[in-house]
């Protein structure tokens, strides 16, 4: 007697490579906290430093100079003395922000039932 497999009602899953690559983006250590404090606007990197407290200085710099490549920010030197340094989302990097909110209030939710109160009960947090 064999299983008799049931059709997949699901809509095909979307191109693999654009699913795989901005997971990657949002995935990167430390990526999602960049990307969620330069979403109010260009931040130096010693404000990063202090927005993301546990981040080490090289890891920061090194997901900085990946995110910069992808696309998904802007390294700015501003002509002061001495020279400063403003990183500001791209519009790429804008359009990641929606997804990590709804991350952010599956998290929420996630968290709630983990602590027994039933999902959907605790009022939106918007950080």
């Amino acid at each position: 007697m064999s299983l008799k497999i049931r059709k997949n009602r699901s809509t095909p899953p979307p191109e693999s490579y654009a699913l795989t690559e901005c997971l990657s983006i949002i995935a990167g250590a430390w990526a999602p906290n960049v990307i969620w404090n330069l979403r109010a606007g260009p931040r130096r990197f010693s404000e990063l430093r202090v927005d993301i407290m546990p981040v080490s200085a090289k890891v920061l710099s090194q997901r900085l100079k990946e995110l910069e490549a992808r696309g998904v920010l802007t390294r700015a030197i501003q002509p002061t003395s001495p020279p400063t340094v403003e990183y500001a989302l791209t519009s790429l990097g804008k359009e990641l922000v929606p997804a990590l909110h709804a991350i952010v209030e599956v998290g929420h939710k996630l968290k709630s039932t983990e602590s027994g109160s039933p999902v959907g009960s605790q009022k939106k947090q918007n950080q």
